[in-house]
């Protein structure tokens, strides 16, 4: 499934259909909106504090000559289902607990799931896990923060006071 990133669609010329009237129940991904989905995973199915993700292992992942996945790539798809999970548009990664549970090698699938289990004002705990057919391979915390600005045009503290 391709996720919109657009609330309007163009139906002919200078028809438009808004699409809150049209598919109320339908959510769009926005945020990591040119994240390169063959190496992070593709999302399948987005509800509002849920995800899963999908992620089909390919020859640029292999680490080794045992065809093992590099273990980057399984936490990089993991992040992004979490950060798809909170789905807000300046979500910032600030902390993770996670485990790998088992190896994934070349052509596996890891099908991973995300959930928001806390949101307390800007934070958010989310909880993902990944799957390779019935084997836990991945489990892990997320812990975000939603800024008002994107993370690269924030005014830090220590920016601050070496202008002055």
């Amino acid at each position: 499934m391709k996720v919109s990133k657009d609330k309007k669609e163009i139906l002919e010329d200078d028809e438009e259909l808004e699409i809150d009237e049209y598919k109320k129940d339908e959510i769009f991904l926005k945020t990591h909106e040119n994240i390169n989905q063959d190496i992070c995973g593709e999302i399948e199915s987005l509800e509002f504090g849920f995800v899963k993700l999908k992620l089909v292992t390919t020859h640029e992942m292999i680490a080794d000559s045992m065809s093992l996945i590099h273990s980057g790539f399984i936490f990089s798809a993991a992040d992004y289902a979490a950060m798809a999970a909170v789905n807000e548009r300046n979500v910032v990664l600030v902390a993770s607990d996670c485990q790998f549970l088992s190896p994934v090698k070349f052509g596996d699938i890891v099908n991973f799931t995300a959930k928001v289990r806390h949101k307390e004002g800007r934070k958010r705990n989310i909880h993902v896990t990944g799957h390779v057919l019935e084997i836990k391979v991945f489990e892990g915390e997320f812990k975000t923060v939603v800024t008002e600005r994107h993370v690269l045009k924030l005014k830090l503290d220590s920016e601050e006071s070496d202008e002055d």
